[in-house]
């Protein structure tokens, strides 16, 4: 999805419009996850880019996606750019060595104290 989305538009409520802007965007990443994955791979990866234009997109996380979005409609922009594509992605399994126990405290689970 290579997209400019304008924020004003006549005869609509700006913040219906921003709504509708987030849905198509998560109807998008939602369409992707569910299409087939190819040999050798685990999960759907995501490229993204934002920007107020085409020109000054910036690679971003496609969890701060929401975030950069909000943020340019308060500050009441016009408009802005959003360029999500899709790639095959591969996990890598953690070394031995990385893997703990731990509990939420930081504590190891299997080192408790007066048991």
């Amino acid at each position: 999805m290579r997209k400019t989305f304008q924020l004003h538009v006549e005869g609509k409520n700006r913040d219906r419009v921003l709504d509708a802007v987030k849905h198509e965007i998560r109807k998008y990443i939602k369409r992707e996850r569910r299409r087939d994955l190819p040999e050798g791979a685990d999960f759907w990866d995501f490229d993204c880019q934002f920007g107020r234009t085409k020109e000054d997109a910036a690679v971003a996380h496609l969890a701060a996606l929401t975030g950069l979005i909000n943020g340019v409609a308060a500050e009441g922009g016009a408009q802005f750019y959003v360029e999500i594509l899709a790639k095959p992605g591969k996990r890598t399994p953690r070394p031995a060595g990385e893997a703990s126990h731990s509990g939420p405290d930081g504590l190891d689970m299997d080192d408790e104290e007066g048991a």
